[in-house]
């Protein structure tokens, strides 16, 4: 655990002395005109599941260009990584999972979450991530896995932390899980190939494995509140100091992007075709997560005792309003 946190202050610091992308100015993100209308081009820090789907169907709706904003999305392994590049000013913003963002404030990463990304749909068994193991496993619920391999797509977040809790709640004993850090679209062929016991997957990867055999035993978030504020977008303190107007406008057109995509989930599922390679049955048996405009407190907060339970925070507190109000 202690690699990653070491590893995220590294990052930033070597990242704080690299030129932004495509902008001199980090904290406006740069400027292009089309039709004789500016632009203001933004580039945003995303990973390649389904939860970040309101963005680029947001993009395609227009919602975005209407407020002025040309998208340019770059991926990443996990929000641990696009931190770093928020804070550089390598991205203007980014999406990250929640216990993420507490972690980089408890070590003085200058932060600050601007709209909600996605929640829990609330269902065990059939929520957007799951712990899947092989057909044959002898895992038959969250407690066995102490004493097993687990894949996670980076260390110290939402997903070990979660995975804890399930196997807390279960009656196991979290300390013994031995968690492997994989990028998601790898976590089905290692789990296959037997590199892991069980993997915490995120979508598409879990009904990518699921289609090979695997099966859930476990459903971290929503077993650790069916509310449960998985991730959001958010960009640095400078940016939201220096141009509000930008955090201004991103915000409603992400906004306008969950609701749109909760009340089109056809379409938000349609639209992971553009920066994913699956399709067929795949794309249809995709579980979709909850899009809520606003965080949820109340499952921040315990997000929050978790960690420190876990030790994840050291000696500090995230200051859960600071953070996400």
């Amino acid at each position: 655990m202690q690699r990653r946190v070491l590893g995220l202050a590294v990052a930033v610091v070597t990242l704080a002395g690299a030129a932004g992308c495509g902008s001199s100015d980090s904290g406006s993100g740069g400027t292009s005109s089309a039709g004789g209308a500016k632009k203001t081009q933004v580039t945003v820090g995303v990973i390649p599941i389904v939860d970040v789907a309101p963005l680029y169907l947001g993009q395609k709706k227009g919602f975005f260009a209407s407020r002025g904003i040309e998208l340019r999305m770059v991926t990443a392994q996990g929000g641990a990584a696009i931190i770093p590049g928020v804070v550089s000013g390598q991205f203007q913003f980014g999406f990250s999972n929640t216990t993420s963002l507490m972690l980089a404030q408890t070590k003085g990463v200058p932060v600050k979450s601007v709209v909600n990304g996605a929640a829990s749909n609330g269902k065990v068994g059939a929520d957007v991530t799951g712990v899947l193991v092989k057909k044959d496993s002898p895992v038959k619920s969250a407690k066995d896995l102490a004493g097993r391999s687990v894949a996670v797509n980076t260390l110290q977040n939402i997903g070990d932390t979660t995975v804890r809790e399930s196997v807390r709640e279960d009656g196991g004993d979290p300390a013994k899980v031995k968690f492997v850090e994989i990028p998601f679209d790898q976590m089905p062929a290692a789990l296959d190939g037997g590199r892991v016991d069980a993997a915490w997957m995120g979508e598409p990867a879990q009904t990518v494995a699921k289609a090979q055999g695997a099966r859930v035993i476990a459903s971290p978030f929503a077993e650790t509140d069916p509310k449960l504020t998985v991730a959001t977008w958010f960009t640095s303190t400078k940016i939201a100091q220096q141009n509000p107007e930008l955090v201004k406008k991103f915000t409603e057109a992400m906004t306008e992007s969950l609701k749109y995509a909760s009340g089109h989930p056809d379409e938000a599922r349609q639209i992971l075709t553009v920066y994913t390679k699956i399709s067929g049955d795949v794309l249809t048996g995709l579980v979709l997560p909850s899009w809520p405009p606003q965080v949820d407190t109340a499952s921040l907060e315990k997000l929050a005792e978790l960690g420190e339970k876990d030790g994840i925070f050291g000696d500090k507190k995230p200051d859960i309003q600071a953070l996400f109000s």
